[in-house]
């Protein structure tokens, strides 16, 4: 299961995210999807699934950003 879950987003990365397209537009650093991997790797599935949405439910207008990490 953690294999699939960080090959799932290894092609998010590299075929889906506006990076690839020259857009750069994360607040956070590092990007959700590497601290969503990041935390997979540490946490297991589950835990790190959950540590990445909640990065991604923070990531709105009223945020200051800035380093993150895992």
């Amino acid at each position: 299961m953690k294999k699939l879950a960080l090959t799932l987003i290894k092609f998010y990365q590299r075929h889906l995210s506006l990076i690839n397209i020259g857009i750069d537009i994360c607040k956070y650093e590092p990007s959700c999807s590497v601290y969503t991997y990041q935390a997979i790797e540490k946490y297991g599935v589950t835990k790190g699934c959950i540590k990445g949405l909640w990065r991604i439910i923070r990531c709105n207008p009223f945020s200051k950003g800035g380093y993150d990490p895992v």
